[in-house]
Formats: structure tokens, sequence, C-alpha cells
């Protein structure tokens, strides 16, 4: 029985499951985004989580820690330049796993983990209808201000009724 058993083994002996799970981080550090069973993106979520946190400080230190993990010195200055930049505001949550469907060779359960500030398709939008929405205190003061708006908006199609008749004469 797995009783308090916290780790997903993943049928691998420890050397080859460190190994596995350090370069599936920088696959993911690299292209963004990586095709792999729902197992391993889990266990690879929980593996690269907080190597982010610790590249949000550059610090001599942090990146000895990360480097000790991922041992490739390019996937460890990419994540403390590009990756750290994009998710410097963010608390936590920094990969997203998406479920794909089966593998057609033996039905394993795929999916694709991503990490979730270079996802231009998401991202985009929400960040625009966050900006949007305004709060419930904020309605009165619309009501205000729509009143000169109202005042103002009349004048303008006339003058540009007016200029397009110049303009067809």
């Amino acid at each position: 029985m797995r009783h308090g058993k916290k780790v997903n083994h993943l049928s691998r002996q420890s050397g080859h499951r460190k190994s596995m799970l350090a370069n599936m981080a920088c696959s993911l550090i690299e292209h963004k985004r990586i095709n792999t069973t729902v197992a391993k993106a889990k266990a690879l979520k929980v593996f690269v989580e907080p190597l982010i946190t610790k590249s949000k400080e550059d610090s001599t230190h942090n990146r000895r820690i990360v480097f000790a993990y991922l041992r490739n010195k390019y996937a460890v200055s990419e994540l403390f330049r590009e990756v750290a930049a994009k998710v410097g505001d963010r608390p936590g949550g920094y990969t997203r796993i998406i479920k794909l469907g089966n593998r057609l060779g033996d039905n394993a359960d795929m999916a694709m983990i991503e990490l979730v500030d270079f996802n231009e398709l998401y991202n985009g939008g929400k960040k625009e209808e966050k900006k949007a929405k305004s709060r419930r205190g904020g309605k009165a003061k619309k009501a205000e201000t729509a009143a000169p708006a109202a005042e103002a908006a009349p004048e303008t199609p006339e003058t540009s009724s007016e200029e397009t008749t110049e303009s067809a004469e």
C-alpha cells in the first residue's frame, strides 16, 4: 500500500526519475510547452514550480540551487532571464496542464504542460477583460460622467456632417 507516500515513482529508480524530470523541466523552460503523459506532467509540475519561484530572486545562491536540479546552464540562464521576468508578479501556479486524450499506441492519458504566462491566447483576452470591468462602487461615478459626455456627443456628429457636406461639394 502507498499510505502517506507523496512522490509518484513513475516506475523508475530514483536516479532515472531525477534525470528524466530535469530533462523535461529543461525542455519546458526552453519550449514553454511540452506534450507528455498526465502522470509525468503532474510530477513535472511539482518539480519545476519551486524552481520558478527561486528564479524570481536573481542571486548566485538561487542560481546554484536551480543548477543543481536542472544541470543545464542554458536552461538556468533562460529561466532567470525570460521566465522570471514574466512571472515576477504571479504568486504561484506557473504551469497549466491540459489533458489531450489517449495515445494511439498504448492508450496512455496524454497532456500538455505549459507555462501560463507564455500563452498569448489565454492571457491576452483576460487582461483586457479585467481592465474593462469596473467595481460596483463606480456606478454612481459613471452616471455623473455620462451626462457631460452625452451633451458633448451631439456636437461632434453635427460638425462631422457639416464637414462631409462641404467635402462632397
